[in-house]
């Protein structure tokens, strides 16, 4: 008999694994796996099991809790490994929601039915008012956050399967997103013209860059001659106030965005300022230096320039949209344009095109209607000269 089931207590079972022989000593092995629940359910956990050791995924349970593993990798995978904000965010999760709610289940009795009671209890799902539970998509972050921990539990042999992939997150609706056309990025950079960030706005609408992208350029990174910046790394500040530059997250992330001709005067001229400034304060400016940046050479703290991108956009009388929203209008306004979306992606740095085309999905009808005209003129100039060409004949 390979396993078999001994009744311990009410609704307590123990499971008896026969390991085979220990090859050193002769000796049978045996592994002793405790269940609490029904018979039922124990026969069901005695044949997952069985089937584990026929496919070669069993492992000893080990007793260390989710807690403890956790925490162990939030400070030897995370920390080392992921950017610091994101970092940061899954800390967050981790201390204040699982470990409160899940943190006693030992790692490896933790199973798809804890994630899912654990969604439920902590999601809203709108029955209530906001303030009884998270937001579906604050609950996905949290799947994240677990999902990426377990699967490294999988990769250290901790884990046979990450349970996370058993289980479905709450759905949580894409927010809206909201941009500026023509006319409103004209109103919004003429007004921008008299604060120091005229020349971060205006880059930023004119190249889709993100705003860690924008605050990591350094003069070096800015080519004149060619009309082109080279995004290389991001800039993040961390919750002590520290600032940390990170390379992009993907191969893609790290790419050439070709500056239009009124961006270059832009940033010329924004360099000559800059230059004079430095030189009033005895500190020359040098190529390794941050194209926007506090008279110093500091880096600008990135909640100031959204604070500024707010209040000038209330100035200006204009709907006020996210900083980030300037990255969706440049790309939007590219589209209806007729720039090729993979052309759209490479500026953007997108890891793919599905992305761009799913992101801005709101453009297409628009695109597919300009199409279909440009597609129904063509046919329709080449049928008719077709036609007239008949009738000459004819006639």
């Amino acid at each position: 008999m390979r396993g078999h089931i001994v009744k311990r207590y009410k609704n307590s079972y123990t499971i008896v694994l026969n390991m085979g022989a220990d090859p050193a000593t002769g000796k049978r092995k045996q592994q002793w796996v405790s269940i609490k629940g029904t018979k039922k359910e124990a026969e069901k956990r005695l044949a997952e099991l069985l089937h584990q050791l026929d496919t070669g995924t069993f492992m000893k349970p080990s007793k260390t809790t989710l807690t403890e593993y956790l925490e162990r990798w939030l400070k030897d995978y995370a920390w080392p490994n992921l950017a610091p904000r994101t970092v940061e965010g899954y800390e967050t999760i981790i201390r204040q929601h699982l470990i409160p709610q899940l943190g006693n289940i030992t790692l490896t009795q933790l199973k798809p039915e804890h994630l899912q009671k654990y969604y439920s209890e902590m999601i809203c799902s709108g029955r209530c008012d906001s303030s009884c539970g998270l937001s579906a998509q604050t609950v996905r972050h949290h799947h994240t956050a677990l999902h990426k921990a377990l699967q490294t539990a999988v990769e250290w042999g901790l884990l046979s399967r990450n349970v996370a992939d058993a289980v479905r997150p709450p759905h949580a609706e894409r927010p809206e997103m909201h941009t500026w056309g023509e006319n409103d990025i004209t109103r919004f950079l003429e007004a921008a013209k008299s604060t120091p960030y005229y020349a971060l706005f205006y880059t930023a609408l004119f190249t889709g860059m993100r705003r860690s992208e924008l605050l990591a350029l350094r003069w070096q990174d800015v080519d004149f001659i060619l009309s082109q910046v080279y995004v290389s790394r991001s800039l993040h500040q961390l919750r002590d106030g520290s600032f940390v530059f990170r390379s992009p997250k993907t191969a893609k992330g790290r790419r050439t965005v070709a500056l239009p001709p009124s961006a270059i005067l832009v940033l010329n001229e924004h360099r000559k300022k800059q230059e004079l400034e430095r030189a009033m304060l005895g500190i020359p400016l040098t190529d390794n230096d941050l194209v926007f940046s506090h008279l110093d050479g500091k880096p600008i703290r990135p909640n100031t320039v959204t604070r500024a991108w707010t209040s000038l956009a209330t100035r200006a009388g204009l709907k006020v949209i996210r900083f980030h929203d300037a990255r969706h209008s440049h790309a939007s306004l590219m589209l209806k344009q007729g720039v090729h979306p993979k052309i759209v992606q490479e500026r953007l740095g997108h890891s793919s095109i599905a992305i761009t085309l799913d992101t801005y999905s709101h453009v297409s009808p628009g695109l597919q209607e300009a199409a279909a005209k440009r597609f129904d003129e063509s046919f329709l100039a080449r049928y008719n000269e077709a036609e007239n060409e008949t009738v000459r004949k004819v006639g």
